[in-house]
């Protein structure tokens, strides 16, 4: 079970197989670094990784322990790339700063994996693509088109129809889509724990159970303050995502949390294994209200999908995804389920990762979208670049100004209203 969780997001398949790693130390003391990273995800993590290997004094601040939030609990679907396609991406943020954002994105799955090898880190990591599935025709069209247009900039990407998708996955459900051969699976929360050891192991100090309270400048610097020490830092850089906490309020108010929650089976028989992606592909579907399902290394199925803030929506969220899996896969109807868990992701309101300079010296990036594995390790070595000298202008994605939501008091209500409208266009297939 995650540990000071809520009870029903909280029997996490994951968690219950994770490697045993000991616990970091909490910060009870005064401490100097060069660079302090709040937030033990995997932006936090991979920028400590990156500055640490640059030798660089790096102090690392955990609320919970490593991992212990969406990076520790999402679907472990590594996928490169962003919302939209290279050719939107060009048309929203001209030529200079889209073709950062393209070669961030698109190689950002070839990151994981090199950090993977470099580091030796155990996750059952395997790379045999990415699968986006269309349910009606005007997805499938946007698919083929999204194949194309990544094509065009040299990336392993080429559309598929509906016998390579039944092939593919062994269900009927969808038309057809496209499959991304960057794109692969793994152990979410022990490669968080394995880029935790190999920060470490290179240098960075990192504390658990030690949340944030307070920064302030001083001396040219920063203090970070947590309820028991003090980082004194010269740049401070924030990984919080959706679990951005009250000492950085208008960074809290610039992205939506929304709940995302998994159910997954016991590990399946060989027959029912290899009648459902044979080859351990990955699959995300297009529905506005996705689903997004796998296998792991055990032959578990998980499937994933949106919650919502209320604990009774999602106990009802969680049933019918095992319904829906049931939908899609009749061949799962008598299976035995194991697991039901879930976390926050942060959306953006433009569905675009977010970079933002709060003032000198405390850079902060966020809002993921639900591609955080591949998407939010880039970013932490994009911030981890900025922390160690690189200028604003040369990073490898472009630094925004921060824009708090508007009536973001009433966000949760605005969530849930709209999950509400996204389900019902999902239903009638508009």
């Amino acid at each position: 079970m995650i540990p000071n969780e809520r009870p029903v997001i909280a029997d996490s398949l994951w968690t219950a197989t994770a490697n045993s790693v000991p616990a970091y130390p909490t910060l009870d003391s005064e401490l100097r670094c060069d660079v302090a990273v709040i937030g033990g995800g995997y932006t936090g993590l991979s920028a400590a990784l990156h500055l640490a290997e640059a030798g660089a004094s790096v102090a690392l601040l955990e609320a919970q322990q490593p991992g212990w939030g969406a990076s520790g609990r999402n679907g472990g679907q590594i996928n490169p790339g962003l919302k939209d396609g290279p050719s939107s991406i060009i048309a929203n943020f001209g030529n200079q700063s889209g073709e950062r954002m393209i070669d961030m994105s698109g190689n950002a799955a070839d990151l994981v994996f090199s950090l993977i090898e470099k580091h030796n880190i155990q996750c059952d990591a395997i790379r045999p693509g990415w699968i986006r599935a269309a349910h009606t025709p005007k997805t499938l069209r946007a698919l083929h088109h999204l194949a194309q247009d990544w094509a065009h900039y040299g990336a392993d990407v080429q559309p598929i129809d509906r016998d390579e998708i039944v092939r593919l996955t062994g269900t009927t459900a969808y038309l057809g889509g496209l499959i991304d051969r960057r794109g692969g699976n793994l152990h979410p929360l022990n490669y968080a724990l394995g880029l935790a050891e190999a920060a470490a192991r290179n240098g960075a100090q990192l504390f658990g159970n030690s949340p944030v309270i307070k920064i302030d400048q001083a001396g040219g610097g920063y203090q970070v303050k947590t309820q028991s020490g003090v980082l004194r830092c010269d740049r401070v850089l924030i990984c919080t995502n959706a679990y951005t906490g009250e000492f950085s309020t208008p960074l809290a108010n610039s992205i939506l949390p929304v709940r995302s929650v998994q159910v997954a089976t016991k590990p399946l028989s060989d027959n029912l294994r290899a009648s459902i992606l044979p080859n351990l592909n990955a699959l995300s579907d297009a529905r506005r209200l996705l689903l997004y399902f796998r296998m792991d290394a055990h032959g578990r199925f998980i499937m994933g999908g949106r919650g919502t803030y209320n604990d009774a929506s999602t106990q009802r969220q969680i049933a019918w995804l095992r319904q829906v899996t049931t939908k899609i896969f009749p061949q799962l109807s008598d299976v035995a389920w194991a697991h039901a868990w879930g976390g926050y992701v942060a959306l953006t309101r433009d569905h675009y990762p977010h970079l933002h300079e709060i003032s000198p010296g405390m850079m902060a990036g966020l809002g993921y979208n639900g591609r955080g594995v591949a998407v939010a390790t880039a970013m932490g070595r994009v911030m981890a670049d900025w922390a160690h000298g690189v200028r604003s202008e040369d990073l490898g994605f472009p630094v925004t100004p921060l824009v708090p939501l508007p009536f973001a008091f009433a966000r949760k209500l605005a969530v849930e209203a709209e999950i509400l409208r996204l389900r019902f266009l999902d239903k009638i297939g508009v």
